[in-house]
């Protein structure tokens, strides 16, 4: 590695000082256990590395014995000898150097496919309650730059501290061994070389995090204005001068923090260099002085002057090593908080399989509240200094109803009711405080996930659709499905014929979010998956809720499809559905308190009464 490098590498791993925390022993442990499988590979790795380093400091000896051949007039097979030995060295060493290199990255993304795996499924173990409170973009940058950051400190960092360790040893006692006044005085200048690293490296943390700040503010901005949603609110209400203004004035800040940054490093790296170009300079003065009096060969201070590089790279290192094995550690730490969240919806060691046949829902006088923050999140991904871990007020009270088999039931009542978290109590997004939600007699908490996921389905409002093809999407449901059994899902949800005219069909991609279909299309989409799926329950939390009355046409006949046969929970606001219920349960401040037919409900004259003659009366019943 060349001075300049060195210079880099210093004020870089400097400048990351400001991460630097105490790394308990249970990190370690922890560590350790990502690490042991890969045992074998970071034993050859460091043997590997020590060899490189020890044939770098017998290639300086050699060139001072091929001087001393040269000017002690020695035969030329002499010369020749010790320059094909030189030409040995350096293929050895340049071969085990792409082996250390093969076994760092074998090493490096290895740890890197071991920690992102084991995080990403246990993320997708968390409740929803999760993901709702936190920041997509700070759970995204543990599984990269976290998990990163965690892999340098096996495919960079160890090596580069057994490589310093190992050639600063080697060298120091080949240059004492040489002249042990120059070498001194090598070791004087030292601190003119670390200690500007350690200053300048506060100056670059400061400017990395103000690059960063900036940097967000930029990224945010075009995300939020890139998004299909975003783009299209700029397009009815902003002016695009104020908006490429605004946009301009960050990437100016960008554009001024850059140019901070590159300044500083040339002034940092200009210092190093002159001071290493001053070490050698002295080298040749001291050492000229000495052999022109006959008290040190020609070849001892050419030696030297190439050994005072392989003494200053490696003191540089091991200076910046604590800050790189902690900062690597607290990487660690951070991917081992997310893994230390407990998940609320686990899986019992004795769960069992849901009954086979039509499934009766009950719900047996459920209690709920939402979890704080606390049991289901961190500060950190969440970009609080603080969680809010005030307590949420209860949402249901005793809540008792029972869906017979086969029959569907129709959850109406105001806003805030409760009837989306009933919703989620029957899917197991959430899982009670009190009380039981029963499938098949079965309490939920008691049946395999997998059994779950098989037998119950939930349509929202929003019918999430990722930017994937058609048969990606609806093959979520059913991995296995074949090309037949999708376009017979597509038939029933209405969708065959707009597929077939698709210019790629069951490949097209239907964008972010399923923004290149309708909302019809989508809502119908995701019926389809639905039907794909096969569930013997199916939960619809206001599924045509944002339609128009057309397209609400085409969902409620692919609806009437899908819920043929099946225990259904309807969270309805059309009279049409509610009429088609076979029971209607009221629900009000998280209570039922109403239950029964639709014509019952009238005749009782009670809150039913009054929401059909304010709301469900006036609503539009599609044709």
């Amino acid at each position: 590695m060349s001075m300049e490098m060195t210079a880099y590498h210093a004020m870089w791993a400097s400048s990351r000082g400001s991460e630097r925390r105490r790394v308990t022993r249970e990190t370690l442990r922890r560590v350790w256990r990502f690490v042991h499988p890969h045992r074998a590979r970071v034993a050859a790795f460091v043997a590997t590395s020590v060899v490189t380093a020890a044939l770098g400091v017998t290639t300086p000896v050699m060139a001072g014995r091929v001087v001393n051949a040269i000017t002690e007039q020695q035969p030329s097979s002499v010369v020749v000898r010790w320059a094909l030995l030189i030409a040995v060295v350096a293929v050895a060493a340049a071969m085990l150097g792409l082996l250390a290199r093969w076994l760092s990255s074998r090493l490096g993304e290895g740890l890197i496919l071991d920690l992102r795996r084991e995080v990403f499924g246990h993320v997708l173990t968390m409740p929803v309650a999760f993901f709702n409170r936190t920041r997509t973009g700070a759970l995204v940058s543990r599984l990269n730059n976290d998990v990163i950051g965690a892999q340098r400190a096996f495919s960079s960092t160890l090596s580069g501290l057994v490589t310093n360790v190992v050639a600063l040893l080697l060298t120091v006692g080949v240059m004492l061994s040489l002249s042990w006044p120059i070498t001194v005085c090598a070791l004087l200048l030292l601190p003119l070389f670390v200690l500007p690293a350690k200053r300048m490296g506060r100056r670059m943390a400061a400017l990395q995090r103000e690059a960063a700040d900036h940097n967000a503010a930029m990224g945010n901005r075009m995300t939020e204005r890139f998004s299909a949603p975003g783009a299209q609110l700029v397009k009815l209400f902003a002016d695009p001068d104020v908006e490429t203004a605004e946009f301009t004035a960050r990437a100016d800040a960008v554009r001024a923090i850059g140019v901070r940054t590159a300044m500083a490093q040339s002034i940092f790296v200009t210092a190093l260099t002159l001071v290493s170009a001053l070490a050698l300079a002295m080298v040749y003065g001291i050492g000229g002085v000495l052999a022109s009096d006959g008290r040190l060969d020609a070849g001892t201070v050419v030696s030297l002057a190439l050994l005072i590089t392989g003494l200053y790279v490696p003191m540089t290192g091991l200076a910046s090593a604590r800050v790189e094995v902690s900062s690597a550690l607290v990487s660690f730490e951070r991917v081992f908080e997310v893994l230390d969240l407990v998940p609320m919806i686990r899986e019992r060691e004795d769960a069992v399989d849901l009954p086979e046949g039509p499934l009766e829902l009950r719900f047996e006088s459920v209690d709920f509240s939402y979890p704080t923050a606390e049991q289901v999140s961190l500060a950190s991904l969440e970009d609080v200094a603080v969680l809010d871990n005030r307590a949420d007020e209860q949402v249901l009270h005793q809540v008792d109803f029972t869906v017979p088999a086969g029959t569907m039931t129709a959850l109406v009542g105001s806003s805030g009711a409760g009837k989306s978290t009933i919703a989620a109590l029957a899917t197991r997004l959430q899982d009670v405080d009190g009380g039981a939600v029963r499938l098949g007699g079965v309490d939920v908490r008691d049946a395999r996930l997998a059994s779950m996921r098989q037998a119950v389905s939930l349509v929202s409002q929003d019918g999430h659709l990722f930017h994937d093809s058609i048969r990606t999407n609806l093959q979520l449901a059913r991995p296995e499905a074949t090309d037949e059994e999708i376009w017979e899902a597509l038939r029933q949800a209405r969708l065959e014929n707009l597929v077939h005219t698709l210019p790629a069909g069951l490949d097209t991609v239907v964008g972010e979010r399923g923004y290149r279909l309708s909302g019809g299309e989508r809502q119908r989409l995701t019926i389809a998956r639905l039907l794909l799926a096969r569930p013997r329950v199916v939960v619809l939390d206001e599924a045509t809720a944002h339609l128009d009355s057309t397209s609400e046409a085409a969902v409620q006949a692919a609806l009437a499809t899908a819920l043929t046969g099946r225990t259904s929970v309807v969270i309805a606001h059309r009279l049409s559905t509610i009429r088609a219920a076979d029971q209607i349960c009221v629900i009000e401040g998280g209570r039922v308190l109403e239950r029964g037919t639709h014509t019952e409900l009238l005749a009782l004259d009670g809150r039913y009464a009054e929401l059909y003659r304010t709301q469900f009366a006036e609503a539009p019943t599609p044709a």
